[in-house]
């Protein structure tokens, strides 16, 4: 089932920061785990990916460290900050509160 851009432009950054908090992970790893966890729902392009990981980084979210590979290729690893990690607990938090209600609104939560 296709959604709104717009949902998913509120939500890219948390999405990215909870995948680089398990572990350091490169752009194109990011694109297929997201496509991987979310079934395929969610397809993200370099376009989007590149700017959102750089907006991170701008802003103290996260932290790209090159690092060369046996083959002696370099690829770039994001790793998570305290800031970031800070940042990704509120954002759950809020997402959390968010969703609870639109369910119950909705009639799908506990009442």
């Amino acid at each position: 089932m296709p959604f709104s851009k717009e949902l998913l432009k509120g939500s890219t950054d948390t999405l990215l920061l909870s995948l680089i908090k398990r572990k350091p992970v490169y752009g194109y790893e990011l694109i297929k785990e997201i496509e991987r966890r979310s079934q395929g729902y969610f397809r993200f392009r370099e376009g989007t990916l590149y700017p959102a990981l750089h907006r991170l980084e701008r802003e103290g979210l996260v932290e790209g460290k090159w690092e060369q590979l046996p083959n002696g290729q370099e690829r770039r690893y994001y790793y998570i900050t305290p800031k970031g990690e800070s940042v990704l607990a509120s954002r759950l938090a809020e997402w959390q509160g968010f969703s609870s209600a639109v369910d119950m609104v909705m009639g799908l939560g506990n009442l």
